[in-house]
């Protein structure tokens, strides 16, 4: 294996240069005082936690974390996301708190990945969680938030998806007893959206006309409020109509939320089934065409760090969003280039001062020989400042705009 070269990066990181950096810092300070707003505390955890508590933890496959080990033999993990190590806070540092607890966040996170077009290796993740409340009411409220987070980040146009992972728990158990590995088969087509699998896998089955109608009948469950009519139609299991029921309300909610017409029921999705116990669901972005958000219940989760709560949330796959929508910012201003040569340094550099003291950006610098007074410098800076100030001991005092493109 040949050696990297000096500016060669691993496969699925990158470099963010100034702009993009300035983009990403506005989206993330949008969104997370948009969930200020909403009474959701921010909170940081560390870049490596232990993989025997966190990282099993971890709704992440295990080949798809970053393991290392510490100089006492025990194994690391960088975070793959935020939600298990808040868990473990939540379950520690903050267990005294009144519930429910309202958590934000901001942070890279890490996944180890194929060698795959698209793919990164480290992105950035705005989310929150809801911790120790497991009514409707809680569902409702972490989707409006994602919605009103979407919105803060920029994203103009986009959808979110609702389903319930017990609806297809109690579909399965009810249409296939006893059989889990073929249970299991049809969810995995479902999570990857292989819908012609899972048709060709139902069929394959052995099962009379009416069980098969049942199973092949959940493709069909996508839409508005009346898909739960239709989708009670199909099942007579308690966990499946109990699921429905809670969709029902979660969507009602929403409605007095004011923003329904963002939302549809698609029963077909079902998240990681290892880890969401309810209601799951992703937002996309008409501007991308894949998700920008996920999010649901994860009722278990704390109860593998000894505290038994539930919990709900959702990420902003905030990296995507820089990538893909237009900055809905105006420019930011840029900033102001003092030149002064060295007997006016003291008087230029107080200028400079005041400059930031009033909120603008100044840039100072030491002119050289006959600078000051040389237009042609205006020219090197095309673009990068908005003015010139110039504070020269040769001729006045003056500001001139920079030359822009």
């Amino acid at each position: 294996m040949s050696k990297p070269k000096g500016f060669e990066k691993p496969i699925g990181v990158r470099d963010y240069l100034p702009r993009a950096t300035k983009r990403l810092r506005r989206i993330e300070r949008s969104v997370l005082d948009c969930m200020s707003s909403w009474g959701y505390e921010p909170i940081k955890t560390p870049t490596i936690e232990y993989y025997d508590t966190v990282g099993i933890a971890s709704s992440t496959s295990d080949r798809k974390l970053f393991k290392l080990l510490n100089n006492r033999g025990q194994t690391l993990v960088l975070r793959s996301d935020l939600t298990a190590p808040i868990a473990r806070v939540a379950s520690s540092l903050l267990r005294d708190e009144p519930l429910p607890l309202r958590l934000s966040y901001h942070a890279n996170v890490f996944r180890a990945i194929e060698e795959e077009a698209g793919r990164e290796a480290e992105f950035f993740q705005t989310g929150v969680e809801l911790i120790g409340d497991r009514s409707p009411e809680a569902d409702a409220e972490v989707v409006a938030l994602a919605i009103a987070s979407l919105q803060a980040a920029g994203v103009k146009t986009f959808k979110f998806a609702l389903g319930h992972v017990g609806f297809l728990n109690g579909l399965f158990d009810e249409a296939l007893p006893e059989r889990s590995e073929d249970q299991q088969a049809l969810k995995e087509r479902l999570l990857h959206r292989d819908y012609v699998g899972f048709r060709e896998h139902a069929e394959a089955l052995g099962l009379n006309r009416e069980q098969q109608e049942e199973l092949e009948g959940i493709l069909r469950l996508r839409g508005g409020l009346e898909v739960c009519e239709q989708a009670g139609a199909l099942t007579q299991n308690p966990l499946a109509l109990e699921s429905l029921d809670h969709l029902r309300r979660v969507w009602e909610a929403l409605a007095d939320y004011g923003v329904s017409e963002h939302v549809l029921i698609d029963l077909t999705m079902i998240g990681d089934f290892s880890y969401y116990t309810g209601m799951v669901f992703e937002g996309y972005a008409a501007e991308l065409g894949f998700p920008v958000c996920s999010g649901g219940r994860y009722d278990n989760l704390l109860r593998q760090f000894g505290r038994d709560e539930p919990a709900t949330g959702f990420a902003l796959k905030t990296s995507r969003i820089l990538d893909g929508v237009k900055d809905p910012s105006p420019e930011e201003d840029l900033p102001v280039l003092v030149l002064y040569d060295a007997e006016r340094r003291a008087e230029a550099l107080a200028e400079a001062g005041r400059l930031r003291s009033a909120g603008a950006a100044a840039v100072t610098r030491l002119a050289i020989a006959g600078e000051a007074l040389n237009d042609a410098s205006l020219e090197a800076e095309s673009g990068r400042y908005s003015r010139v100030l110039r504070y020269s001991t040769v001729g006045s005092d003056h500001t001139e705009p920079a030359a822009r493109d």
